[in-house]
This record gives structure tokens, sequence and C-alpha cells, in this order.
């Protein structure tokens, strides 16, 4: 008969877990947890055993070895007696300790967060304990269970959907960015099974459909107590900081923030003096409200005697710098300098212009919020608009200075005033129609398209009633001027662009015009539209895998396109550099042969070399046609540094003196 297994009381200084314990890895949160749970409660559920042979009184612990570690650990920080007691249920047959182990490991169920919410909840209303209390109990923090009792005042149907399951954790925690259990419903309800159910994104922009957030430039100008003060209601999402707590009245928060760009606007017009100055209650000016207005050009600023001194200054530094360079080039902290300098003297001249008071007399401002939530001016001035012609209200009389034909005429039907408004939202659905022609019709939209792009850029209007552009980026380098092939063949292309279309100023004749082009012109306006928005990224920065990749996908060898000369490469790189470029295509024995060249004869050496124009072996030469610096090439991803296949010894085989060996070079130049 097997005799049944005992449960008894064991000091935990007689426990150790066992080897065959089936648990071998944990979680240090986790592990908080159960040691605040074992502090609070003592250990519940009993741990289970197998006696040490030749060892009387000691067991070794097979299932419950956590919460053996837990106890340790509180003994040895002093919060549990060294004579700590804990159950243990003994074991008879050491063959059953791993099944045991096992079986209590993948047997157990851990909580919902929907049971979680219920028990966090029951416990406060219960025993009348405050969030930190049950944080502390259990061994999460306070705002772990402030999610967790948010959870519980979710919408009953949601609720329900999270406790089966049919809800993810982070869906739940969408729905409860706001308090609103009917608004939480009715959205719910709303997007049923749909893509979007399950998209926490489209959840949260639906709740706060009509709501503000804290970051919003707005909510900044008013300012929280401000707010509140006048009745402002805000609903705190506890899953995300303060900067996203939903702000729900929005026509109140509207309101205070009209009087306060009102009031800064002023004291803006009363310090400034502008013709008119306007409050617009957004980040940016609307482009449409713009559009139609000429920009004011302010005059630039004259540099301080403090100012020239210091650009006279730089430039001294600069000169300095450039004396005392050795033949290698600049050092890296040499040319950290450098651009510092360059960068401060730059900085200087290109400040931008001010308003002179005669032409603040004559202009158009406008205040914006910042998106910091100050009130700003906008960067661009305008010149006050004509104003437009009086209707004239009179109910088709005909004047008497008009002579009359014999047949009637129709009297004119004058025409009642609508507001700014209601033209704003009847514009808005006119566009509607547009839109949706436009888009069921891709090649409608291609020519379109290409227009708007092309035309912002050729003709400096302001009547396209698109914000669709193909704007070129600022250059990396202000002033470099590119020689390479590639820079040729650009200019080629751009002066091959079919311009007999630009010439009207009107835009829909401009428009009629292109589209009557044939498809190659429109095709090639296209093509250097959108080229010439390409971004120049050096290898990588952000954005340069997408130029590598759009490289070999064209297929494009840059040595065909571009060959490193003195003035584009060498002359930049110390000299160092250029030997190690040598080794590469010539082996150790072309670069020691260079070793003792002077920097500027190297980089004319190095020009002759990469551009085939000197007597080499073919094997030689053909790497060296071949080579290109690294930052000229088209990279894949996880690619390392160039290098060419092969050992230096075999590179150095390949290298035959023919008739150069007597050259200061080492090279002489091909016939």
């Amino acid at each position: 008969m097997t005799q049944k297994p005992q449960i008894i009381f064991v000091p935990a200084s007689k426990l150790t877990v066992a080897p065959t314990n089936v648990r071998k890895r944990t979680d240090p949160v986790a592990d908080e947890e159960l040691k605040a749970l074992i502090l609070a409660k003592g250990v519940i559920q009993n741990l289970v055993g197998l006696p040490v042979p030749r060892k009387k009184g000691e067991y070794l612990i097979t299932a419950g070895g956590r919460r053996l570690k837990q106890v340790h650990a509180l003994i040895a920080e002093g919060k549990f007696d060294a004579d700590y007691t804990v159950p243990v249920l003994v074991l008879a047959d050491k063959n059953d300790a791993v099944e045991i182990s096992l079986i209590e490991n993948v047997g157990r169920l851990n909580m919902t967060p929907a049971e979680e919410c219920r028990a966090f909840q029951a416990i406060i209303e219960i025993e009348k304990k405050t969030p930190a209390d049950v944080a502390k109990r259990f061994g999460v923090t306070e705002r772990f269970v402030l999610g967790r009792l948010r959870l519980a005042g979710l919408a009953d149907s949601i609720f329900e959907a999270l406790a089966d399951g049919e809800i993810t954790l982070d869906v739940a925690k969408a729905y409860a960015s706001i308090s609103d259990m009917g608004r939480q419903a009715a959205v719910f309800e709303e997007l049923g099974d749909g893509w979007s159910a399950n998209n926490c994104g489209e959840i949260r922009r639906r709740l706060i459909s009509g709501f503000y957030r804290g970051s919003d430039p707005k909510a900044l100008l008013v300012g929280r107590d401000a707010y509140i003060a006048a009745g402002g209601r805000i609903d705190s999402d506890l899953f995300s900081d303060a900067a996203n707590e939903n702000w729900i009245d929005s026509e109140l928060l509207e309101r205070l923030a009209d009087e306060r760009m009102q009031a800064a606007a002023d004291e803006i017009q009363a310090r400034e003096g502008f013709a008119e100055l306007r409050v617009v209650c957004h980040a940016r000016v609307p482009y449409l409200d713009v559009m139609r207005l000429d920009e004011i050009e302010g005059e630039p600023v004259p540099l301080t005697q403090e100012e020239e001194d210091r650009q006279r200054a730089i430039e001294q530094e600069l000169d300095a710098i450039a004396e005392n360079a050795d033949e290698d080039g600049y050092s890296d902290e040499e040319q950290q300098v450098i651009q510092t300098l360059e960068a401060e003297y730059d900085a200087l001249n290109e400040r931008p212009p001010v308003l002179t008071e005669d032409q603040k007399a004559a202009s158009l401002a406008y205040l914006v919020i910042g998106q910091d939530g100050t009130p700003r001016l906008h960067e661009q001035f305008y010149a006050i608009p004509e104003p437009e012609p009086e209707a004239d209200e009179s109910e088709g009389d005909l004047s008497e200075d008009v002579e009359q034909d014999d047949e009637p005429v129709e009297e004119a039907s004058s025409r009642s005033p609508i507001s700014q408004r209601l033209a704003d939202e009847m514009a808005i659905m006119k566009t509607e129609l547009l839109r949706v022609h436009v888009a069921s019709d891709p090649h409608f939209a291609l020519d379109l398209g290409t227009f708007f792009m092309v035309d912002a850029t050729i003709s400096f209007r302001h009547d396209l009633p698109s914000d669709l552009r193909a704007t070129a980026p600022c250059s990396r380098v202000p002033g470099f001027e590119s020689d390479t092939p590639a820079a040729e063949q650009w200019e080629e292309l751009k002066a091959g662009l079919d311009r007999s279309w630009t010439d009207s100023p009107d835009i829909t004749d401009r428009y009629e015009a292109f589209c009557a082009l044939d498809e190659d012109a429109r095709a090639s306006w296209l093509g250097w539209a959108i080229a010439r928005t390409l971004h120049a990224v050096p290898t990588g920065g952000s954005g340069s895998a997408m130029l590598d990749h759009l490289g070999r996908k064209l297929g494009i060898k840059v040595e065909d396109w571009w060959r490193p000369t003195a003035r584009r490469y060498f002359d930049r790189v110390s000299k160092n550099t250029i030997l190690d470029h040598f080794q590469e295509v010539g082996g150790v024995e072309l670069r020691n042969r260079y070793g003792a060249s002077k920097k500027h004869d190297l980089s004319l050496s190095a020009e002759k070399l990469f551009g085939g124009q000197i007597i080499v072996e073919a094997a030689v030469k053909e790497r060296a046609l071949a080579w290109v610096p690294d930052a000229m090439r088209f990279h894949h991803d996880g690619e390392p540094a160039h290098a060419i296949d092969g050992d230096d010894d075999r590179l150095a085989s390949d290298i035959t003196d023919q008739g150069g060996t007597d050259e200061p070079d080492g090279l002489s130049e091909a016939a």
C-alpha cells in the first residue's frame, strides 16, 4: 500500500531547490510581485520536496522553487525570522518529483487582465485599501493598479470582450483612454468586426474626435490651469503622459485661445504698426488665404562694427590654419574647427531681412500659434490686397447714358451675399467632387500632378490651387559647383525640356498648353520634377539606404560616370588614404613605391592611375578604372567597406615596371 504524502512545516533554512525542478528561467519583475505577496500573506500554497539522504530534516524542493527563493530573500532582508517555516508536501517516491514539478508549472493558469481588474477593485472596495496599498501588496507599481482600475471602468460590452479574449489588452487600453462609457460603447459598436476594430490608433482617434490633446498648440497657449478655472474638463489618460490627456470642452478652449491671440495681436500691433494684423488661431496660415497676395521682401540688415570685426578675425584664423597645415592635409580636429568657423561666418551674412517702418505701415501680417503655444508672427509679410469693386446694387435699372438696342435687355439679377464660412464649406464640397473624379482617372491625375509640380517651379506665380510641389532641397555645401559628366548631362537634360507652354500669364492656358505636348515631352517634365527632389545624403545617413537601392535598381555604373580627380577627391584626403587606395588596386609594392612622394605629386599620380592615363599591367589598370570611393558607391544592405578580392602578394605580382621606374612618380604617361 502506497504511503500518502504528508504536509509538514519545515524551516526555510533546511530547504534547497532541487536540480530536478523544471523551472529554469524566471522574471525579475514577477519575482518582486511574488515576494510582495509572500510578505503580505505568507506562503499560501505548499512546496513539494524530497528528503535529503543522510541529512535528517533537510529537503530538496522539486516544486515551488520560486516561492522558496523569495522566502530566502525575505529572511536575508530581515523581514522574516531566520527560523521561518513553510509548508512542504513530502514525497515518498523520488520518481514522482519531476512529474509533479512539471504538472504544477504547466497546469498553472494566470489571471487575465479582466480578472485582475475585478480583483483590485474588490480589494479597494471591500477592504477599504488605497491603490498604493494594493500595489505594495502585489509588488507592482501604483500606476499598474490605476491602469487596471481604469479598465474596470470600461463599458460592459468592451469589458466582456476583454474577459472573453475577443480583444487584446492594448485594444482595451485604447478604449480606456477616455472615461465616457457611452462614447466607448458607441465606437466599439461602430467599428464592429471591421479592419480597424483592433487598430488602437484608429480607436483613439474616433474616441477623441472633437477633443483637444494637452500637447495641442491651443492647449499650450491657454494653459491647463486657465482652462480648468474657466470650467474646462479633462479626461486623463493613464496609459500616456499628461501631454496626451483629452481636453473635452473644445468650444471653451477655442474661445479662450481666440481671446489670448487677440490680446497678443493688440499688443504686437501697437508695438509694430502694421497696416493690418490678422489672427489665425492655428500653427500655420492656410495656403488659400495667401495664394493671391504679393509677398513683401524685407531690407537686409547691415553688419555692426563688432560683427565686421568678427568676420575679419574668422578670416585670419582660417588663413592661419591653412598656412600651418602639413603636407598630409588637415587633421580631423582642424577640419572641425574650419567647419565651425565657416558656419559662424555664414551665419553673420545670412540673417533674415527685416521690414522698414514704411514697409510695416503698408503690409499685412499674420499672427499664428507656435508649436510651443506661443503667439508668433508668420515669417512672411504681404502687400495689402486691393479692395474688390463693390457690386452694383441696382435692381437692373439701365443707366440713361447707355444706348439701348432694339432688342430688350435682360435685367441683371442681384445676388444675395453669403457668409465667409458658407463660402468655405461650399468650396470644400465643390473640391470633393473634383477630387473623386481626378482620383478615378490616373492618366488625368498624372498630367495634372506633373503640371502642378513644374509650373510652381517654372512660373513662380501664386495661382496654383494645390500644395503639390517638387521643390529641390537646399545644397549640403552652399556654393558648390560640380564638374562631373552627370552635372553636365543634367544641364543638357534641363535645356532640352519643351518650354513652349510656359509663356501665358493665365494658369488655365498654361495647363492646356502643357497637356497639348506630346507624351514624351510631358514624361520628360515629370522625370525632371521628381529627380530634382532627391536629397544628397552621405553614406549611412537617414535615407541613404533608399538612394543606394534606387541606384542599384537603375543599374548605375558609377565608374562609367565619375572618376576621382585631384580636385574632386585626392586633394581632399590624407596622404595615407591615397596610399591605401594604391594598395587596394596594386598591392603593397605599389604603395611602397609612392610612400616617399609629396602630397601634391601623389594626388596628381593618383588622378592619372585611376583615370587610366598611365601604362600599367592590364589587371591593375582594370581594377583602377573600376575603383570608386565607398562614399560614391551604391551599397547593398549590410555590405562591408570596399575591398578588392585577392591578397597583397598576388596583386603585387601583377605590377610590372614598363620604363617607369626612373620617373619620380614611378608611372609613365600613356601615349
